[in-house]
C-alpha cells in the first residue's frame, strides 16, 4: 500500500510548486470575458442558493423553542411549506447555475480548442516531425477536459463554498459568538495539510497526464492501418502488448496513488471536523444545562456546523484541485505559446495567378539534429522524421556539426517547363520540393516565384498556385468524392469526373457499387497503391494549379497504368511549371531540364543527351537505375539521343 508520505520528497522546483500563478489566472480569465453575462448569472444563483440554505436551521430553532411548545398550528403549517419550498427553489437555482456554468465553461474550452487547432495547423513541419500524434491528441482530450473541469466544476464549487462559508459564519456569530469562535478554532488544522498535499497531487497530476499521453501515442501508432500492418507483418504483437501493459500499468498506478492521497487527505479533514463538532456539542451542552442557551439554538447551531465544515473541507481540497487543474491549462498554453516558424510577413503580398518562374538563389538548408555524414534514408521522404533547424552553412549547433540537407543550391526553372530531379537516395531531392510550398524555410538564401521571395507572399496564395503529389498518398477516411473535393470544394460532378478520366481512374470508380460515394477506408487502404496514386493525381488535376510538384508520382503504378497516366499528364503539363522527382526514364526523357542532386548539391544539370555526354553521376545513375527501363520507351530514348 502506498502512503501519501511517499510523495513528500521530490524536487520542489518552481514548476512543481502548487501556487496559483497570477499571470496564468489572468490569462484564463481573459478567455472568460465573452461569457461574462453567463458567469454573472451563475454568481447570482450561487448567492441566492447559499442564502436559502441559511433558512432551515432558523426554522428548526423556531419550531423547537416556540412553535411546538406553544402548539402554534399556523406557523407549523407555514414552516412545513417553507421547508419544502427551500430545497425546491435551491434545486431550480442549481439547474440554472449548472446550465450557465456549463455554457460558459464549454464556450471557453471551445475557444481554447479551436485556438489550439488553428495554431498547430500553422506550425511548421518540424513540430509534427518531432511530436508524437498521441501527444497532440492528449492535449486536445485529456488536458482540455481537465481545463474544462476547472471551469465548469472547480471554480463554481469554490464560489459556492466560499459564499456558504461566509454567510454561515455571519449567522453563527449572530446566534452565539462564543460557539462560533470555538467552531473556527480548528481552522488551522484544515489549512496546514493543504500545501503539502497540493505539492504531492500536482506532481501526480502532471505525471498522470504524461502517462496518458504515452498511452495515446501507442494507441494511435499501433492501432491504425499502418501500425497494425507493421505490427502483424513483423510479429510484434506480443511485444506491443507487453509495452502497452507497462504503460497502462503506469496509468493505473498513478490513478491509485492519486486516489490514496486524496482519500487520506479527506480522512484527515473528516477527523478535524469531528473534533470541532465534538467541542461545540460539549461546550454547547454545558450552556444549555446552565440555561444560557436554548435547545433550539444548539440544534440550529449544530445544523450550521455542517454548512461550516462541509464548505471548509471542500474549500481546502478544492484549492488543491484547482491548483492541480491549472496543470491542464499550462499544458494547453505550452502549445499555444509555441512560436510559428513559418509566418506571413505583416505586408505579405497576395499572390495572383503566376507564370511559374521558380528560382533557387544560393539556398542552404539543414534539418535539426542531423549528424555530419549521416545519410538520409528513403529519398528524404523520411524528412518528416527530422526537424527544421536554424543556422548557416558552417554552423555548429550545441558543439555538434550537422549535415546540411542542401548546400548552395542555385537554379532557374522557366515558366511552363518540366524539370526532373534525379539523384541517389538521400541526396536532397525531396527537401527541394518541401521548400517550394514553405513546409520549411531555407536556412540561408532565398526562393522566388515570378521574382517574389516566397517569404514575402501569403502562404495561402502561394499554395493555391501549387499542386503536389507526394510519394506516400494520404486519403481521408471518407468517400472518394470527398477526397477529391478536398482540392476544390466547389467543383461540379462533371469536373470531378473529367479529372478522374484524365488520371485513368474514372472507369474503376464507376464500376464500384457506390461509385464516387465509396468509402476509401483508413488512409485509403481499401484501394490499391496504384489506385490511390491515380486518385491523388486526379485530385491535383482538379485543383488545376500553375505549378506542379510530383514526388515519385507514378512509383506505385504498373506499366500499363503508368503509360496511360503519362499520356494524360502530357497536356496537363503544357503551359505549367512542373518539378518531378523522377525515377522513371520516360519522365526524365520528357524533361526540359534535369537537375542531378547529390549530397545536398546540384552536381550536374542539362538534358539527357548533354548529361550522358558528360559521363558523370547522371551517366552512372542511368546505367544502374534507368537503363533497364529503356526497352519500355525506345522511341523517346531514340529522340533523346
Amino acid at each position: 500500500m502506498h502512503g501519501w508520505w511517499q510523495y513528500v520528497s521530490f524536487d520542489d522546483s518552481k514548476k512543481q510548486r502548487p501556487t496559483v500563478d497570477r499571470q496564468l489566472l489572468r490569462r484564463v480569465f481573459r478567455y472568460a470575458r465573452p461569457y461574462l453575462p453567463a458567469i454573472l448569472i451563475v454568481l447570482g444563483a450561487i448567492i441566492f442558493t447559499s442564502l436559502l440554505g441559511l433558512i432551515p436551521p432558523l426554522i428548526y430553532r423556531a419550531l423547537i423553542d416556540h412553535v411546538l411548545p406553544n402548539g402554534d398550528l399556523v406557523w407549523l403549517n407555514l414552516f412545513a411549506i417553507a421547508l419544502f419550498a427551500v430545497p425546491l427553489l435551491s434545486g431550480l437555482l442549481g439547474v440554472a447555475q449548472r446550465r450557465y456554468s456549463a455554457r460558459a465553461g464549454e464556450g471557453i474550452i471551445y475557444d481554447l480548442r479551436n485556438q489550439m487547432f488553428n495554431h498547430l495547423g500553422r506550425m511548421s513541419m518540424r513540430f509534427f516531425t518531432n511530436t508524437k500524434s498521441g501527444e497532440i491528441v492528449s492535449r486536445f482530450n485529456s488536458d482540455v477536459v481537465g481545463a474544462q473541469n476547472a471551469i465548469t466544476g472547480t471554480i463554481p464549487e469554490i464560489l459556492t463554498n466560499l459564499i456558504t462559508l461566509v454567510s454561515t459564519l455571519v449567522v453563527m456569530l449572530s446566534i452565539e459568538w462564543r460557539l462560533a469562535l470555538l467552531s473556527v478554532a480548528v481552522l488551522p488544522f484544515f489549512l496546514l495539510p493543504a500545501r503539502r498535499v497540493g505539492l504531492i497531487l500536482r506532481k501526480i497530476r502532471r505525471q498522470a497526464l504524461e502517462y496518458n499521453a504515452d498511452m495515446s501515442s501507442q494507441i494511435t501508432e499501433t492501432l491504425t492501418v499502418n501500425g497494425a500492418l507493421l505490427m502483424k507483418t513483423f510479429s510484434r504483437l506480443p511485444d506491443e502488448e507487453r509495452r502497452f501493459r507497462t504503460i497502462s500499468a503506469n496509468v493505473r498506478d498513478i490513478g491509485v496513488r492519486r486516489a490514496e492521497v486524496s482519500q487520506l487527505f479527506f480522512m484527515g479533514l473528516g477527523l478535524v471536523g469531528a473534533i470541532g463538532g465534538a467541542l461545540v456539542y460539549w461546550v454547547g451542552g454545558f450552556m444549555v444545562i446552565d440555561g444560557s442557551l436554548t435547545v433550539g439554538t444548539i440544534v440550529a447551531f449544530t445544523a450550521y456546523l455542517t454548512r461550516l465544515y462541509g464548505p471548509l473541507s471542500a474549500l481546502t481540497y478544492v484549492q488543491v484541485e484547482f491548483v492541480t487543474a491549472l496543470v491542464s491549462f499550462e499544458r494547453v498554453f505550452e502549445y499555444l505559446d509555441m512560436p510559428l516558424e513559418i509566418q506571413d510577413e505583416a505586408d505579405a503580398l497576395e499572390l495572383g495567378t503566376v507564370e511559374g518562374r521558380i528560382c533557387f538563389d544560393h539556398v542552404w538548408f539543414q534539418y535539426q539534429g542531423q549528424p555530419s555524414g549521416e545519410t538520409l534514408e528513403g529519398e528524404e521522404r523520411e524528412a518528416e522524421n527530422a526537424g527544421n533547424g536554424n543556422g548557416n552553412a558552417a554552423a555548429a549547433e550545441s558543439g555538434k556539426v550537422h549535415r546540411l540537407a542542401l548546400q548552395d543550391i542555385t537554379f532557374d526553372i522557366a515558366p511552363g517547363t518540366l524539370t526532373a530531379l534525379v539523384g541517389p537516395s538521400g541526396a536532397g531531392k525531396t527537401t527541394i520540393t518541401y521548400l517550394l510550398p514553405r513546409l520549411y524555410d531555407p536556412t540561408a538564401g532565398r526562393i522566388t516565384i515570378d521574382g517574389h521571395d516566397l517569404r514575402s507572399v501569403t502562404q495561402e496564395s502561394l499554395t493555391r498556385q501549387l499542386g503536389i503529389v507526394t510519394q506516400e498518398t494520404f486519403l481521408f477516411h471518407d468517400t472518394i468524392r470527398a477526397n477529391l473535393l478536398y482540392a476544390r470544394p466547389d467543383a461540379t460532378q462533371a469536373q470531378v469526373e473529367a479529372a478522374c478520366k484524365a488520371a485513368n481512374i474514372h472507369a474503376m470508380i464507376a464500376a464500384l457499387p457506390k461509385g464516387y460515394d465509396t468509402l476509401v477506408g483508413e488512409r485509403g487502404y481499401r484501394l490499391s497503391g496504384g489506385e490511390k496514386q491515380r486518385l491523388a493525381i486526379a485530385r491535383v488535376i482538379l485543383k488545376d494549379p500553375r505549378v506542379l510538384v510530383l514526388d515519385e508520382a507514378t512509383s506505385h503504378l504498373d506499366s500499363q497504368s503508368e503509360a496511360l497516366i503519362q499520356s494524360a499528364l502530357e497536356p496537363l503539363l503544357k503551359g505549367r511549371t512542373s518539378v518531378v522527382i523522377a525515377h522513371r526514364l520516360s519522365t526524365i526523357l520528357a524533361a526540359d531540364n534535369i537537375l542531378v542532386v547529390d549530397k545536398g548539391q546540384i552536381v550536374e544539370q542539362g538534358t539527357h543527351r548533354e548529361l550522358m555526354a558528360q559521363q558523370g553521376l547522371y551517366a552512372v545513375l542511368y546505367e544502374t537505375q534507368f537503363s533497364d527501363q529503356a526497352v519500355t520507351a525506345p522511341d523517346l530514348l531514340e529522340r533523346a539521343r
